[in-house]
């Protein structure tokens, strides 16, 4: 596919395969962008800021509902894209897709809402006769960098709120997984949004991304992927906003009084959902350790009722990991936790890309596979004494952006949403749950701002206060 870029489809004479993560052949190419192409992007995002500007909120509402019309008719065509290019199931490719109409639904709604309030400056000494009241606009152009593990519902995530808000971005799609990102700008375009209010460039991040994030007229970025590399865009983009969704190492508690049947359900789909790799996963699963046995005995079948294989057949339960590289890792770091006492109760086979569903058992604090993200198709159990302990252990970590806790109890349920460090709790349900319009987010080194249509408007637009002197 070619990128989009000033108005047009273009292409370069250097391309970048983009790989069929379960068959390891290629099924496209991409333009690899250079720094001129930066440049000429930032350039044509001006101009299209400008025709955003012309339209109104009903402009821009209608032209994203003629997205959500186009995609709901392409659903099939996205889905299979983006399976292949990806690896996840062709059933959790649909459901990506039906995500991402609501994505944009909710966009184009927020459209409609923007507004302002009315400020009581009578209220404050010397001033009867003073009026005032805000404004929200948009802060001009949004540079939009989106992760491979959801290459489509992130991407609207991103460029639906900018374009609600009126402004106009330059995507940058993980260099994985362009080709749904590319999908949906075609759908865009079509729609009616004005033709140089998106700029989609693709290749490796690495060779534009600093430029792209620290030119001048960029107002706001926003990004997902690791914090590493959100640590280094903060630093890069300077004096603008930024909207950080950074890794995790989400931890499950399960007391006692917990119903097991539901803990076990709740931790296949959240960890080994798109092969693990998701950011809020379960990957720590903090037993009481009354309840630690029957939880093993109960969750090894389970997971080994995954079926792992071709992602394109409907039958399956778990696809590859995105790269190869990175299911070598995930071994490695399974490796690692057993040669420290951990236990490999199943799984962790690997062939390519391909690697069967793992459960460690006996894990401790110092194991790597329990202290970084593992973004891979294993959780590590670990026993704790007590509520107190089990909290403690949730907390012993720099992330913050999913947990979640099982028990029947209220008190021990407000004492893990008071008490756990995480931007998203859930209670009687497994981490990964996320409904496209809530505020979702991260503490510490999760992340900085919210997304979901609603709270990304607020971060993309800028308020000014205006005050009539009478």
């Amino acid at each position: 596919m070619r990128m989009y870029l000033g108005g047009e489809w273009v292409s370069r004479d250097q391309t970048v395969e983009v790989i069929n993560p379960y068959t390891g052949q290629p099924i496209d190419t991409v333009p690899r962008a250079g720094i001129e192409d930066v440049d000429l992007s930032i350039k044509s995002a001006e101009r299209g800021f400008q025709q955003m500007q012309k339209l109104s909120a009903l402009d821009r509402y209608e032209f994203l509902m003629k997205a959500v019309a186009l995609t709901i008719e392409r659903r099939e065509d996205i889905a299979s894209t983006l399976s292949a290019e990806e690896g996840k199931t062709i059933n959790e490719a649909r459901t990506e897709v039906d995500r991402c109409v609501q994505t944009l639904t909710w966009s184009a709604e927020e459209a409609k809402r923007l507004r302002g309030e009315t400020i009581p400056l009578d209220a404050s000494p010397g001033n009867p006769t003073k009026f005032g009241f805000t404004v929200r606009v948009p802060v001009g152009i949004v540079a939009a960098i989106s992760p491979f593990n959801f290459p489509l519902n992130l991407v609207a995530h991103k460029v639906g709120p900018a374009l609600a808000a009126g402004n106009a971005v330059v995507l940058k799609p993980a260099s994985d997984t362009p080709l749904s990102a590319l999908k949906l700008v075609e759908v865009l375009i079509e729609a009616g949004a004005p033709s140089e209010a998106i700029q989609c460039l693709t290749g490796p991040g690495g060779a534009i991304g600093d430029t792209l994030v620290a030119h001048p007229s960029v107002r706001k970025v926003t990004f997902t992927g690791s914090q590493e590399v959100g640590e280094h865009i903060t630093r890069t983009a300077g004096l603008k906003k930024v909207t950080m969704e950074l890794g995790s190492n989400s931890p499950l508690i399960v007391m006692p009084d917990a119903d097991m049947t539901k803990v076990v359900a709740a931790t296949v789909q959240s960890g080994y959902s798109n092969a693990g790799q998701v950011c809020i996963s379960t990957q720590r699963v903090i037993v009481d350790g009354k309840a630690y046995g029957d939880y093993l005995d109960a969750l090894i079948p389970a997971v080994e009722a995954i079926t792992a294989g071709d992602p394109s057949n409907g039958n399956t339960g778990m696809g590859p990991m995105v790269r190869e590289s990175d299911a070598v890792r995930v071994r490695d770091w399974l490796d690692q936790a057993v040669a420290g006492g951990g236990k490999l109760l199943t799984g962790g086979d690997r062939e390519g890309a391909m690697m069967s569903p793992a459960i460690i058992s006996d894990a401790t604090s110092d194991m790597k596979a329990y202290r970084e993200e593992l973004f891979g198709p294993a959780v590590v159990v670990a026993r704790a004494n007590g509520v107190d302990e089990a909290i403690a252990m949730a907390n012993d970590t720099r992330f913050g952006l999913a947990a979640a806790i099982f028990t029947e109890s209220i008190d021990t349920a407000m004492r893990f949403a008071l008490e756990v460090d995480s931007g998203n709790l859930n209670i009687n349900g497994g981490t990964a749950f996320r409904a496209d319009m809530m505020p979702y987010g991260g503490l510490k080194d999760s992340g900085l701002g919210k997304e979901g249509p609603t709270y990304a408007i607020e971060e993309m637009t800028e308020m000014k206060m205006v005050i009539f002197h009478r």
